[in-house]
């Protein structure tokens, strides 16, 4: 039976991934091992594992840092508390926060100066949330945390005609329209960023997914299951109709999905998967399954975040 792999495009590392991976690598040709990393630096098995080999040590906590050691904050950023303990501490440190989160912490301490309360939307416990509502330090007023549209009915702000709020980067375009506009409907005052807190990597590939996830029987993403972009890729694909897989890597395909009625076959990658990951899936689909390959048409990503001065 022949059948066709759609690729979409486009797909894998995005410009803040590869930013914050080179960081970590500058700094252990620099300076050498071990670096010490807070949290992982992107969300990615094969990524980590890498970096891990190569000197690099993630930690969850400064009190595992040692004195005049080399700290980098991972792409997710960090709360202030972290960043100011850090200061504090005879450290050398290199922040790989991506830049479209960085966005948004600053609009965070924009509102916690003007004392406005702000709501953001994102997932409990994901470490760029927990960076985000870190950034906010007025006691007197306050920043809530929302997942999905029925959290709005608990909601209890103080002051809904001084209210903002701010979205994790990561999310699903849709939803996060939906609750957005339910937060309207109850906060009609309620202020939101100029531009759109959900990052153009992650609105890509998604667009990707939504142009081709209804002419495919299977989807597979490959991502890590705690990266939160690729979650929503393969939620995404699942939500038109198909079958839809996020997988680390080959070790994970299985053959049940390869039956008689599949015969077109998505493939993506999360905003962390790098093409290593991506060129072993394709090849192995390839010839084990007996798979024509087409590249699908896309968005052109041409950015460029630049690594500190201080390891160029």
């Amino acid at each position: 039976m022949e059948r066709t792999v759609y690729l979409a495009n486009p797909r894998g590392f995005c410009a803040g991934v590869s930013r914050a991976i080179s960081i970590v690598e500058a700094a252990i040709e620099k300076f050498g091992a071990p670096i010490y990393v807070h949290h992982e630096v992107v969300h990615n098995r094969y990524v980590v594992d890498d970096l891990r080999q190569r000197g690099a040590i993630f930690i969850e906590s400064l009190d595992e840092v040692p004195d005049n050691s080399i700290l980098i904050f991972s792409a997710h950023g960090v709360a202030l508390s972290v960043e100011n303990e850090a200061k504090s501490r005879p450290l050398t440190v290199f922040d790989a926060t991506c830049p479209l989160v960085s966005k948004v912490h600053i609009e965070v301490r924009i509102l916690s100066k003007k004392a406005e309360e702000v709501i953001m939307i994102g997932h409990r416990g994901h470490p760029e949330v927990v960076a985000t509502l870190g950034q906010y330090t007025n006691e007197d007023k306050g920043i809530y945390l929302i997942e999905r549209e029925t959290d709005i009915d608990s909601l209890e702000v103080k002051d809904p005609s001084r209210l903002s709020y701010v979205t994790q980067t990561t999310l699903s375009i849709d939803e996060s329209k939906k609750i957005i506009a339910s937060l309207k409907q109850r906060y009609p005052l309620i202020q939101g960023p100029r531009k759109d807190d959900i990052c153009y990597a992650t609105q890509a590939r998604q667009n990707a997914v939504n142009n081709l996830a209804e002419k495919v029987d299977l989807f597979i993403v490959v991502g890590s299951v705690n990266s939160s972009n690729s979650n929503r890729l393969r939620e995404l694909a699942s939500s038109h109709g198909c079958r839809a897989y996020l997988i680390d890597d080959i070790s994970q395909i299985q053959d049940s999905w390869f039956d008689e009625q599949t015969e077109n076959i998505g493939i993506t990658a999360g905003a962390s998967a790098p093409d290593v990951l991506i060129d072993q899936v394709v090849g192995y689909i390839k010839e084990n399954y007996h798979a024509e390959v087409v590249e699908t048409e896309g968005e052109i990503e041409n950015r460029n975040f630049e690594i500190p001065s201080g390891l160029r």
